[in-house]
């Protein structure tokens, strides 16, 4: 019997030790690695190693195992692993290797949308064919490819596939009655319609198609449509007249604001303000992005995902980006460390993955979002009043600190009742 006594206190030691320093490790992830803003010439250090689990996860068919989870699970899984290189690309120097590696990566990733399953989901009969989502966040991709690539050595291809794009897009708004064109048949997002008029906006930019009138009309007519309980772009309305069916949601604002500025600077900066003052939170102490505005209840679903405590991690997830952007570090740098806390981010073998790999289109989430580059109309980091106290880590170490207890607390006292014997 004292055998198996000492055999069992051992093993709970082991178990203890262990689990102190697991403990240890996953509180040290609230202060690092570093969250210091990409700038100019610097990427995220842990970028590579991220797109290196995706690329081999997307190789293995990870693209076709998210398509069960979500109707665009293959698209996203693939086209935000090519944005998060074209972001790469834009911030380093012209001629480094690994901006020709984000090239030839974002092309890969553009190749994989234009197939039988990166299509599959959409309706060739709507306009544009196969409906605003498919072709704006194709062709934002390309565009990036095309403003990658040095301009005597732009793809034909590129060039000749993002102006037919933009050119559908562009007649497809000028035709439309509402701003906001239909994703599905019957079924229209406002953010599809951002993200499809930012992929516009970029094309003129890089290649002057004279497409800015439809910009300016459909910036004004959006502007009339807004939610009028957050005056943020609806959630989802009707594809006929545009009328809002649901208000703003914190899984779809996480992505207007993200591609807004490529549209509109002033009016972005001012609907990131809104959706920062009405949707980020925090849960004790820790921040996090609401699904549905302060004061506003509401269930998850498809776009959302599960929501703890009214959070979505999606939306938050994506929030990151957005605050990189707007050099807002207070917001941006919490995020980040709350994702390396709650995600368990770890490096092996030259790959990092987070939550264990199991749901990498997440990885690819917050690979785009720690891609994102500063905005040249960014405004200093004091422009945001603070949403997050400063000292939001506490209740995190406290909740850690009586973990360590539970555990030990059985060795301290078999320790005293054996001194005391």
């Amino acid at each position: 019997m004292q055998q198996i006594m000492r055999w069992h206190t051992r093993l709970h030691l082991v178990i203890a030790v262990t689990l102190t320093v697991l403990l240890i490790v996953l509180q040290s992830r609230l202060y690092w690695p570093s969250a210091e803003l990409a700038g100019p010439g610097r990427i995220s250090p842990d970028l590579p190693a991220q797109l290196r689990f995706l690329r081999g996860a997307l190789e293995r068919g990870t693209g076709e195992e998210m398509q069960t989870l979500f109707p665009e699970g293959y698209f996203f899984s693939h086209v935000l692993y090519g944005l998060a290189w074209t972001d790469i690309g834009v911030a380093v120097e012209p001629n480094s290797p690994l901006r020709r590696q984000a090239l030839a990566e974002a092309t890969w990733a553009a190749g994989q949308l234009d197939t039988s399953a990166g299509r599959a989901p959409f309706s060739p009969t709507l306009d544009p064919p196969f409906g605003v989502f498919f072709v704006g966040w194709s062709a934002f991709l390309r565009g990036g490819l095309v403003a990658l690539a040095p301009p005597d050595d732009r793809s034909p291809a590129d060039l000749a596939r993002l102006t037919a794009d933009c050119e559908a897009l562009a007649d497809a708004f000028a035709r439309s009655p509402t701003p906001f064109l239909s994703a599905y048949p019957g079924q229209a997002w406002p953010v599809d319609s951002v993200v499809g008029m930012a992929a516009l906006a970029r094309c003129e930019t890089l290649l002057n198609l004279g497409n800015e009138q439809v910009i300016a009309d459909w910036v004004a007519d959006a502007r009339e449509r807004l939610d009028p309980a957050t005056g943020l772009l609806p959630h989802r309305v009707d594809p006929r007249d545009g009328r809002a069916l649901e208000g703003a949601r914190g899984s779809s604002q996480s992505i207007i604001v993200r591609f807004l500025p490529v549209i509109e600077p002033a009016w972005g900066l001012e609907q990131y303000q809104r959706f920062r003052a009405q949707f980020v939170t925090t849960v004790a102490g820790v921040p996090g992005v609401r699904e549905y505005p302060h004061g506003q209840p509401g269930m998850g679903d498809v776009d959302s995902g599960p929501l703890l405590a009214g959070v979505s991690l999606s939306a938050s997830t994506v929030t990151l980006g957005a605050a990189r952007m707007w050099n807002d570090r207070e917001l941006a740098e919490s995020l980040r460390y709350t994702g390396e806390w709650l995600g368990l981010g770890f490096t092996w073998d030259g790959e990092r993955r987070y939550a264990f790999g199991v749901l990498p289109v997440g990885d690819a989430f917050l690979a785009w979002a720690q891609a994102a580059p500063l905005l040249e109309a960014a405004p200093p980091p004091a422009a945001f009043p603070p949403v997050v106290a400063s000292w939001w880590r506490l209740p995190a170490h406290g909740a850690g600190l009586t973990l360590l207890l539970l555990i030990w607390f059985p060795a301290l006292r078999r320790r005293r009742r054996t001194a005391r014997s």
